[in-house]
């Protein structure tokens, strides 16, 4: 089922990029998703943390989320960019620790803390995370660990 779905993601990823139905690119799209279907079963890779299909439909609810904490930080931002002497950029390294149980869990973790503006994941490690934000707000935000609950309530928990 794993396989047949992936083929048909492939089919529609193909068919949205191209938008065109000629039968020389469809052969050439069928041929290439083929390749790819086998090498993907060949090397086993397709499994569940590298295709989450049981994961679709969560990840609209965390990405709700994700979308006011962007929101968010782009306002603090744009506030330390206009009023650069009210509100100070102060740049922090920080190690935020890592609760996270899955790599897929850790993936999307650090990629949402990159998402948000501020805020860049400089390294993974099993323990942490190294963050550079923006200043001393967002570190102190980052350090309570709300967005990795958040993860875990939104779209790990079953």
């Amino acid at each position: 089922m794993r396989y047949f779905s992936f083929i048909a993601l492939l089919l529609l990823f193909w068919i949205s990029l191209s938008g065109h139905f000629e039968p020389l690119l469809l052969g050439l799209g069928a041929v290439s998703i083929a390749l790819t279907a086998f090498l993907s079963h060949r090397m086993n890779i397709i499994d569940h943390e590298s295709y989450p299909l049981h994961l679709s439909l969560k990840f609209p609810i965390y990405y709700y989320y994700l979308f006011g904490e962007i929101i968010k930080a782009n306002i603090d931002v744009i506030k330390r960019i206009l009023s650069w002497e009210k509100t100070p950029i102060s740049p922090q390294v920080i190690e935020v620790p890592q609760s996270q149980l899955t790599d897929l869990g850790t993936v999307i973790y650090a990629n949402s803390i990159t998402l948000t503006p501020g805020t860049v994941t400089i390294k993974l490690s099993d323990e942490s995370l190294t963050v550079h934000a923006l200043s001393k707000e967002a570190a102190a935000e980052l350090a309570t660990g709300t967005m990795s609950k958040e993860i875990t309530n939104r779209v790990f928990k079953e």
